[in-house]
């Protein structure tokens, strides 16, 4: 069910297993967005994560602290696209959930995405920051 990119149905609960998840996978290697792109799709043939609801934003979120304390980048750009800012999933799967912080995403130039594991929300942040990511496979 938790394969793919899109929330067709319930995911199995990644609480219990020791960090581990069956569908996502948090690196702790800290890495500029371009070098998990590749290591999601190379290792695991997906993606960064995106995330579609509350409750998955919720597993990423806890997934990620048993990881580390620093935010990991998700699957979410904003950048301008035909004259407009919008903000999209990498995997292209449909923006039909955010959880921005205040004053985010930052429309100035093109941003990647973090998931706060203090407190689950985004934040636009400079793609070659160095961070750990999340891989959905």
């Amino acid at each position: 069910v938790c394969r793919g990119y899109q929330d067709a149905g319930p995911c199995p609960s990644c609480s219990g297993t020791a960090g581990g998840c069956p569908w996502a996978q948090v690196s702790a290697r800290c890495q500029p967005v371009p070098v998990p792109q590749r290591y999601c799709r190379d290792v695991y043939r997906g993606q960064l994560a995106s995330v579609h609801s509350a409750a998955r934003n919720q597993q990423l979120q806890q997934l990620a602290r048993t990881y580390s304390y620093r935010a990991p980048w998700i699957g979410a750009v904003t950048s301008r696209r035909a004259g407009q800012w919008e903000s999209y999933w990498e995997d292209s799967s449909p923006w039909n959930y955010a959880n921005w912080a205040p004053y985010h995403p930052i429309q100035v130039f093109t941003t990647c995405t973090t998931l706060s594991t203090r407190d689950g929300l985004w934040r636009s942040r400079v793609c070659f920051q160095l961070r750990p990511f999340i891989c959905q496979y």
